[in-house]
């Protein structure tokens, strides 16, 4: 059952410890609640996890060596141009539904998830060799769901899971973590229809938390190696739901810079 969390002005952010190196076929909600109660850090309802989206993609197989692949024309073609290797411009074409940028060495594209992102997430990062990269879970939004599913059978708690990556933003420098799957909470608080501080009617505010709290976990995780790579937010209050990552995503026909 939800569970209503008190508003609270303090919240904290830890690190989870004693979380393996993850592997292909591992369940990781498991592991998460073995490391809980391994390393005397229990988990509390109303938790909210952030995990960090390379162990689900190698725990999920999303992982690819690059000797393995052969490079299309179009791949090759992109790869001068833009000074990279053909075979992980192929591998991100894959990936992608569609190329939005290809300049000055970066490829920005369009993920199947509608993230629009550089590499279509495509990582060599906290992978076990060079010859291999992580591409994004195929479903982060389930994923997300199953570790709430499994930490509740496991560690008799509720709590809420965001799957976080790296995104650059454009006009900004510098990369935060953002939410790409999300399961136990409202990803978005709707400020509509409220009065600000002299009374003034909010007629377009809506927060994206579930990006904020990502990025908060961010100061934590780092890079991302398994000793960081799932943290713990306590006492956050917030909105319980069946909502998803997908709901952040804006419309094309109502984003005005895709016009």
């Amino acid at each position: 059952m939800p569970v209503t969390k008190p508003t609270s002005s303090l919240f904290t952010v830890q690190t989870l410890p004693g979380l393996p190196i993850i592997k292909e076929g591992d369940d990781v909600g498991k592991l998460i609640c073995q490391a809980s109660k391994e390393n005397q850090f229990p988990l509390e309802d109303g938790d909210i996890l952030v995990v960090a989206q390379t162990i689900i993609s190698r725990a999920e197989g999303r992982t690819v060596k690059l000797s393995t692949v052969t490079p299309s024309d179009a791949a090759k073609d992109l790869a001068r141009v833009l000074k990279k290797r053909a075979e992980l411009i192929e591998v991100i074409l894959q990936a992608s539904k569609r190329v939005v940028r290809a300049e000055q060495g970066h490829l920005i594209v369009e993920t199947p998830h509608g993230f629009i992102c550089a590499n279509a997430g495509v990582d060599s990062s906290n992978v076990p060799d060079a010859d291999s990269v992580t591409l994004l879970p195929e479903d982060p939004d389930h994923s997300a769901s199953q570790l709430c599913k499994t930490i509740h059978e496991m560690c008799g708690v509720e709590v809420a899971v965001i799957i976080s990556d790296t995104h650059g933003r454009p006009f900004r420098e510098g990369a935060i973590n953002l939410a790409i799957g999300t399961a136990g909470l409202l990803p978005l608080k709707n400020y509509i229809g409220l009065k600000d501080l002299f009374g003034y009617e909010l007629r377009t505010t809506k927060v994206a938390v579930a990006d904020e709290l990502a990025s908060a976990a961010g100061l934590l995780m780092g890079e991302a190696d398994e000793g960081n790579a799932v943290i713990v937010i306590r006492g956050y209050s917030y909105e319980w739901g069946k909502g998803s990552a997908q709901m952040l995503l804006r419309d094309a026909e109502r984003d005005i810079f895709r016009r």
